[in-house]
């Protein structure tokens, strides 16, 4: 299964009958779950439930809007209420008798009362099944372009990971450096302490700690197994989005030891926090990206 982006759109136009027709849309953007909204007529709650389970079939996240659009053609048969009309004109008559006003109920403000107006029900026949039929044409053009919009953020990722293998092989250039730059603070420091009355296990404490300190070959290690595991999901394709940004954030803490570690390091180990800055700029970047993987 390719990679796949949680930004698309896709939409498609179904005609039921003579009189009717409507607009199927979906619009998906990122999410850190699967999160439906609908935007459908009244009276659909079990189209609006085949609907969302067929959407969960086939999506696994991402924030998505179906909006379903009704359009009725001018020879559609529109019936009076009469019920209803006739009990808000009796009102409407009441009141104003009861105040002593001469008015008479408006009918473009009676009309525009919710019910006044029924359509055919025969013009909405077939319509949940068209649209069922329809939305897996709308499924495949929405997966069709989160594909596309997966394969393009796919190759930045591995030009991000790339560029922090480049920076990683700088680092391990200059680690001898910075290991030298290391031992000459700890000659500097044991002087120090031979001069004075230490006791002997402090002295051995304070170069323990100055070594475990200096090397950061450790970091180094696993910066280089977090980036091959990540180019191997990406080989692997599928849902990878969540275990992706869980890898960068195991890759942004082992780049902040290592500038850690180094740090107020000078002469050539200065390049070590160059490379170091580089690494954690380029993670910075593949997170922003993958935070849009499903």
């Amino acid at each position: 299964m390719a990679i796949r982006s949680m930004t698309a759109f896709a939409q498609v136009k179904g005609q039921v009958n003579g009189n009717l027709s409507f607009t199927l849309s979906l619009k998906s953007v990122n999410h850190r779950f699967l999160d439906l909204h609908f935007r459908i007529p009244s009276d659909s709650d079990e189209l609006e439930m085949k609907l969302r389970r067929r959407l969960k079939e086939k999506l696994a996240r991402g924030h998505l809007e179906l909006t379903l659009s009704l359009e009725r053609s001018a020879g559609d048969n529109f019936a009076l209420n009469r019920e209803l009309v006739g009990g808000y004109i009796h009102a409407f008559r009441a009141a104003a008798a009861e105040f002593g006003l001469a008015t008479d109920p408006d009918l473009n403000v009676v009309l525009r009362i919710p019910g006044a107006l029924e359509s055919g029900a025969p013009a909405m026949d077939g319509l949940a099944d068209m649209v069922l039929t329809k939305m897996e044409d709308a499924l495949v053009r929405l997966n069709q372009m989160r594909e596309e919009e997966g394969r393009g953020t796919e190759r930045e990722l591995r030009q991000h990971m790339s560029a922090v293998q480049k920076a990683t092989k700088e680092v391990e250039k200059h680690r001898q450096a910075a290991l030298r730059t290391y031992a000459d603070k700890l000659k500097g420091r044991l002087q120090e302490l031979l001069g004075s009355q230490v006791e002997p296990e402090r002295i051995l404490q304070e170069a323990a700690l100055l070594v475990d300190r200096s090397d950061i070959q450790e970091e180094l290690v696993r910066l280089n197994a977090h980036v091959k595991h990540f180019l191997d999901m990406l080989d692997e394709g599928g849902e990878v989005g969540k275990k992706l940004d869980f890898l960068l954030q195991e890759m942004n803490r082992e780049a902040n030891t290592l500038l850690s570690k180094t740090s107020g390091l000078a002469g050539e180990a200065l390049k070590i926090t160059e490379s170091g800055l580089s690494i954690k700029s380029e993670i910075e970047k593949a997170r922003e990206q993958v935070q849009n993987l499903e």
